[in-house]
């Protein structure tokens, strides 16, 4: 670990700048860590699943939910400790057990109880492993410039979300779903975690030569008392609901549709490739408007790419509703971490973007759970995908209510 500012002289301006290292190691790592390995592969898995032990597509996406309320049930403890401890020593072991999780479902056998017991395991350490952890980090090192640092962050779940589905779906084809999940274990071990252990690093740790960062801002208790961040909060989970619906069942209800299993891996992988323009777009937008207002267009641009999903039935309309799709996941994960450093400060940062997460993963379980038993039950998504849509677009214009930035809390940068 560094023990002095490692580069004086330079600003965030300037690419010499050591901020931008960490930038590309939380790159890589948010590429390997659950929020772009984990989910977006997810989808990849449920048919070859279904078709090894006769589980119902509603039975797999349980396994889904479980990691997802898991997640967001821990995520409020984990940001407490990111913020006493740092995000480096959490973010090590969380990467670590993560990797082992994943590889493990290589040996999954015909009980549920094997599926369910490891994405729990999987929820406990996920935001360790993802974007949570590396944004406190991440906001540390910028001010002027940190939209547009956090969206290439959010770019390394990009990458994973543009290719690891199309990858995945080729080791199946060639080896096997078993295969295909060590491969991602694997991943994770060798990318994420050595990146991590080498730079990921507070910027008051190093100049200070301390073990603890001090920080300006609210508390997390007052965070909890203000408008904004329930306003924040509820638009999040409509936003969730729809969009992690979508992505689960994104290959599944493509080939529903006479669409093959590779050109729904490509539409996934489209899904994957503008939530990657999007991340960046998003992110030079924040550092120039205001983000209630980006927030507004790209929730909007989102549930129009989840109605176009109901009524998608070729691969060019898959495309174009996956590519929407993309755009919302992409921004909303610059979005949120952005807005509570601009209302809140970075002083009880972590516990407050946990405690998103925690009804960000509670919707997130339950958006893949109704699709999975609206299809059941009825063999049709494009029910629900509608009035997921309309939710979303009524969701978007809450964006209008958000104060100015100064005049919330005027105190802060």
């Amino acid at each position: 670990m560094p023990t002095s500012e490692p580069s004086p002289g330079l600003t965030e301006f300037d690419l010499g700048y050591y901020g931008w290292r960490v930038v590309l190691a939380a790159c890589f790592g948010t590429m390997a860590g659950f929020g772009s390995l984990f989910v977006y592969t997810f989808s990849v898995f449920v048919k070859p699943l279904s078709a090894e032990f006769g589980w119902s597509r509603e039975a797999i996406s349980t396994g889904f939910a479980i990691a997802a309320v898991t997640l967001g049930l821990v995520s409020p403890l984990l940001g407490r400790w990111i913020d006493r401890f740092g995000p480096r020593r959490i973010i090590l072991v969380c990467m670590t057990v993560f990797g082992c999780g994943i590889a493990s479902l290589a040996f999954l056998r015909s009980g549920l109880w094997q599926l369910y017991v490891t994405c729990f395991v999987l929820g406990v350490v996920g935001n360790g492993a993802a974007h949570l952890a590396y944004s406190r980090s991440i906001s540390t090192w910028f001010q002027q410039r940190l939209g547009t640092a956090l969206a290439f962050v959010m770019v390394g779940a990009g990458l994973g979300a543009m290719i690891l589905p199309v990858v995945t779906q080729a080791i199946i084809n060639g080896a096997g779903w078993r295969a295909a999940y060590g491969s991602l274990g694997g991943l994770a071990l060798l990318l994420g975690l050595p990146l991590s252990w080498r730079y990921i690093h507070e910027r008051e740790r190093i100049a200070h030569k301390s073990s603890v960062a001090t920080h300006s801002g609210i508390t997390w208790q007052q965070g909890l008392r203000s408008l904004a961040f329930w306003v924040i909060t509820a638009i999040l989970f409509v936003s969730s609901i729809s969009m992690n619906g979508a992505i689960t069942h994104l290959s599944a209800l493509l080939t529903d549709r006479g669409i093959t299993s590779t050109d729904a891996a490509l539409c996934a992988s489209m899904l994957g490739a503008s939530s990657l323009l999007g991340r960046i777009a998003v992110g030079w937008l924040l550092d120039r408007f205001f983000g209630a207002h980006v927030a507004f267009a790209v929730n909007l641009i989102t549930a129009l790419g989840v109605f176009l999903l109901a009524r998608a039935s070729s691969f060019p309309a898959g495309c174009l509703a996956a590519a929407l799709i993309g755009v919302g996941a992409g921004g909303e994960a610059a979005i949120t971490p952005y807005l509570l450093t601009r209302y809140f400060g970075l002083r009880g940062f972590s516990t407050l973007y946990g405690l998103t997460w925690t009804f960000y993963a509670a919707a997130a379980a339950i958006g893949p759970v109704i699709l999975g038993r609206a299809f059941d039950v009825t063999g049709s998504y494009a029910s629900l995908l509608v009035l997921l849509a309309a939710a979303l677009g009524l969701a978007a214009a809450m964006n209008l209510l958000l104060p100015r930035y100064s005049d919330f809390a005027p105190d802060l940068p």
